[in-house]
């Protein structure tokens, strides 16, 4: 468990994203440093966090101008999580500094409003103050999906050895490859490698054990290209905008924002090789999916994909950050 701020007290607090900061939540927090590194942006996380649990905004750097948005709704400092937070997180902690964008995530799971949640946090900081900052979480998590977030996986926790690491750029590259290739349901545009394995809000969607009679079952068990291969997830027709900025070539870890947009127009979906699995019915209305992965890359390829989804919200919503481009990115 994490102690109050330290004196590197920062944390994304949320704030007012169309008006500036309320007096009632001006912070009197120590700025950070001009510039903020790897060790700084990760200890601004932590105090970020304290910060949320104890619901005073006052105790991280906010600039006067802060720009807040949680599961897609702009806020005012104190709203939100702010309010309803009970516990930080213990076991399960997944972190993207990065320095060069001065932005860092942490993807977790913690408690609010007396519940174990799963949470993505982005901060934002420009010359020692907290710019902006993102929430996105979702709740109503049962046993299945707890089991799976115990612990993060050992690669999301372990350095890249330097001789597999990318160039920043090109990790945000390979990121972005992903969301390609689930739209136009063509592994071959994103490099996944063999091991690759990929949860959902704690379920595992990929790497599965398969099942005694092959089936429906039989897609859960498949690899991350494999499954691609079966257009499974050809209803996915839309994922924009696509927020990728937040990599670590030190950890291999990059963290993204996304939209699914899922228009439901079909009624069946035909599958391509999976034996006594031939088609599913597709019986939802139009939804969008507001979604959060941190994906690991090693030797210029995706090993692991950690995602968190916030679903039900109306199909084309905004994202929050129309009105703030330079700082939704």
């Amino acid at each position: 468990m994490r102690t109050l701020c330290t004196a590197i007290a920062v944390s994304l607090c949320a704030s007012a994203p169309l008006f500036a900061q309320s007096s009632s939540a001006q912070s009197s927090a120590q700025k950070l440093p001009e510039h903020c590194d790897r060790a700084c942006l990760i200890g601004a996380m932590n105090s970020y966090l304290t910060a949320l649990v104890y619901h005073d905004p006052s105790q991280v750097p906010l600039s006067a101008n802060v720009e807040f948005v949680e599961n897609t709704v702009p806020m005012h400092p104190g709203d939100g999580l702010w309010k309803t937070a009970e516990a930080l997180p213990t076991t399960f902690e997944i972190y993207v500094a990065d320095p060069v964008s001065e932005e860092v995530g942490v993807l977790c799971v913690m408690r609010a409003d007396e519940h174990p949640i799963e949470a993505v946090f982005r901060l934002k900081i420009r010359h020692g103050e907290i710019v902006a900052a993102e929430h996105l979480w979702a709740g109503d998590l049962k046993a299945a999906n707890l089991k799976n977030l115990q612990t993060p996986r050992p690669g999301f926790l372990t350095a890249v050895p330097p001789a597999e690491r990318a160039s920043r750029a090109k990790m945000l590259r390979i990121a972005l490859t992903y969301y390609t290739a689930v739209t136009t349901a063509d592994a071959n545009n994103a490099p996944f490698a063999n091991d690759c394995e990929r949860h959902e809000n704690g379920i595992a969607t990929t790497g599965n054990p398969p099942p005694a009679t092959p089936g429906r079952g039989t897609i859960g068990s498949l690899g991350c290209a494999a499954q691609l291969k079966t257009h499974f997830m050809d209803y996915i027709r839309r994922i924009e905008p696509r927020r990728v900025m937040i990599a670590d070539p030190q950890t291999g870890l990059v963290l993204g924002f996304s939209q699914f947009r899922h228009p439901m127009k079909q009624t069946r979906e035909t599958i391509v090789g999976v034996p006594g699995f031939t088609s599913t019915v597709m019986s939802f209305k139009p939804f969008d999916n507001v979604a959060a992965h941190v994906f690991k890359i090693s030797g210029g390829k995706i090993h692991e994909i950690e995602a968190l989804g916030h679903t039900g919200m109306p199909y084309d919503s905004p994202t929050g950050w129309e009105h703030f481009p330079d700082h939704g990115e």
